[in-house]
Protein backbone atom coordinates (compact mmCIF):
# COMPACT_ATOMS: atom_id res chain seq x y z
CA UNK A 1 0.00 0.00 0.00
CA UNK A 2 1.74 3.33 -0.94
CA UNK A 3 0.54 6.70 0.55
CA UNK A 4 -2.03 7.42 -2.12
CA UNK A 5 -3.45 4.26 -1.42
CA UNK A 6 -3.44 4.85 2.55
CA UNK A 7 -5.06 8.42 2.03
CA UNK A 8 -7.70 7.17 0.15
CA UNK A 9 -8.44 4.25 2.53
CA UNK A 10 -8.92 6.46 5.82
CA UNK A 11 -11.47 8.72 3.91
CA UNK A 12 -13.56 6.16 2.79
CA UNK A 13 -14.31 5.96 6.93
CA UNK A 14 -17.52 7.21 7.71
CA UNK A 15 -16.93 11.08 8.56
CA UNK A 16 -12.85 10.55 8.14
CA UNK A 17 -11.75 14.25 7.99
CA UNK A 18 -8.23 15.28 7.22
CA UNK A 19 -5.98 17.56 7.91
CA UNK A 20 -2.44 19.40 8.62
CA UNK A 21 -2.61 20.83 12.23
CA UNK A 22 0.96 19.75 12.00
CA UNK A 23 2.54 21.42 9.61
CA UNK A 24 2.15 20.54 5.66
CA UNK A 25 4.08 17.58 5.78
CA UNK A 26 1.94 15.76 8.23
CA UNK A 27 -2.00 14.88 7.25
CA UNK A 28 -4.19 13.84 10.26
CA UNK A 29 -6.99 11.74 10.14
CA UNK A 30 -10.03 11.94 12.36
CA UNK A 31 -13.87 10.94 12.97
CA UNK A 32 -15.54 12.70 15.52
CA UNK A 33 -12.42 15.39 15.93
CA UNK A 34 -10.41 12.53 17.49
CA UNK A 35 -7.05 11.03 15.85
CA UNK A 36 -7.06 7.78 14.34
CA UNK A 37 -4.45 7.97 11.60
CA UNK A 38 -1.49 10.36 10.99
CA UNK A 39 0.73 10.03 8.13
CA UNK A 40 4.15 11.57 7.72
CA UNK A 41 4.65 13.17 3.99
CA UNK A 42 8.02 13.91 3.55
CA UNK A 43 9.61 10.54 5.17
CA UNK A 44 11.35 7.59 2.90
CA UNK A 45 10.04 5.17 3.44
CA UNK A 46 6.63 6.20 4.26
CA UNK A 47 5.30 5.83 7.70
CA UNK A 48 1.82 6.50 9.70
CA UNK A 49 1.02 6.38 13.27
CA UNK A 50 -2.08 4.20 14.41
CA UNK A 51 -3.93 4.13 17.06
CA UNK A 52 -3.68 0.09 18.93
CA UNK A 53 -4.92 -1.12 21.34
CA UNK A 54 -1.79 -2.29 23.69
CA UNK A 55 -1.41 -5.81 23.70
CA UNK A 56 -2.12 -6.07 19.57
CA UNK A 57 0.25 -3.26 19.49
CA UNK A 58 2.66 -5.14 21.20
CA UNK A 59 1.67 -8.41 18.54
CA UNK A 60 2.12 -6.35 15.58
CA UNK A 61 5.89 -5.32 16.89
CA UNK A 62 6.50 -8.85 17.22
CA UNK A 63 5.29 -9.97 13.61
CA UNK A 64 7.09 -6.93 11.65
CA UNK A 65 10.03 -5.07 12.19
CA UNK A 66 8.22 -2.68 10.10
CA UNK A 67 5.85 -1.96 13.28
CA UNK A 68 7.65 0.21 16.03
CA UNK A 69 6.20 2.06 18.90
CA UNK A 70 4.19 5.39 17.85
CA UNK A 71 6.65 7.84 17.08
CA UNK A 72 6.22 11.04 19.21
CA UNK A 73 2.87 9.41 20.63
CA UNK A 74 1.94 7.30 23.56
CA UNK A 75 3.94 4.26 22.99
CA UNK A 76 1.87 1.63 25.01
CA UNK A 77 -1.71 2.90 22.46
CA UNK A 78 -0.45 3.64 18.97
CA UNK A 79 2.14 2.07 16.68
CA UNK A 80 4.13 3.66 13.75
CA UNK A 81 4.53 1.43 11.08
CA UNK A 82 6.24 1.67 7.22
CA UNK A 83 3.61 1.17 4.55
CA UNK A 84 5.35 0.77 1.89
CA UNK A 85 7.77 -2.05 2.86
CA UNK A 86 6.09 -4.99 2.81
CA UNK A 87 2.93 -5.33 4.97
CA UNK A 88 0.59 -6.84 2.94
CA UNK A 89 -2.44 -4.71 2.09
CA UNK A 90 -4.92 -6.79 4.12
CA UNK A 91 -2.90 -6.03 7.02
CA UNK A 92 -2.53 -2.60 6.75
CA UNK A 93 -6.12 -2.27 6.23
CA UNK A 94 -7.21 -4.50 9.04
CA UNK A 95 -4.55 -2.07 11.15
CA UNK A 96 -6.61 1.43 10.05
CA UNK A 97 -10.24 -0.53 10.92
CA UNK A 98 -9.05 -1.08 14.48
CA UNK A 99 -7.30 2.51 14.76
CA UNK A 100 -10.39 3.71 13.34
CA UNK A 101 -13.07 1.79 15.37
CA UNK A 102 -11.24 2.68 18.97
CA UNK A 103 -11.79 6.03 18.06
CA UNK A 104 -15.54 5.49 17.70
CA UNK A 105 -15.62 3.66 20.55
CA UNK A 106 -14.26 5.87 22.42
CA UNK A 107 -16.97 9.04 20.98
CA UNK A 108 -19.66 10.37 23.18
CA UNK A 109 -22.96 8.12 23.05
CA UNK A 110 -24.62 10.55 20.89
CA UNK A 111 -21.77 10.42 18.67
CA UNK A 112 -20.42 6.56 18.69
CA UNK A 113 -22.90 5.16 16.17
CA UNK A 114 -21.04 5.12 13.18
CA UNK A 115 -22.49 7.62 10.70
CA UNK A 116 -24.63 9.77 13.67
CA UNK A 117 -24.55 13.17 13.59
CA UNK A 118 -24.32 15.89 16.60
CA UNK A 119 -28.19 16.20 18.28
CA UNK A 120 -29.99 19.20 16.90
CA UNK A 121 -32.41 20.96 18.43
CA UNK A 122 -35.50 19.29 17.01
CA UNK A 123 -38.68 20.91 18.43
CA UNK A 124 -39.47 23.28 15.32
CA UNK A 125 -39.60 20.38 12.85
CA UNK A 126 -41.80 18.45 15.84
CA UNK A 127 -44.39 21.65 15.52
CA UNK A 128 -44.55 21.16 11.75
CA UNK A 129 -45.97 17.74 11.98
CA UNK A 130 -48.70 18.12 14.19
Amino acid sequence: MDLAQFREYCLSKPRATEGTPFGPDVLVFKVGGKMFALAVLDEMPSTVNLKCDPDWALDLRGRYEQVSPGYHMNKKHWNTVEIESGIPSAELRKMIDRSYGLVVESLPKSMARVGARPRRNSTPARRGRR
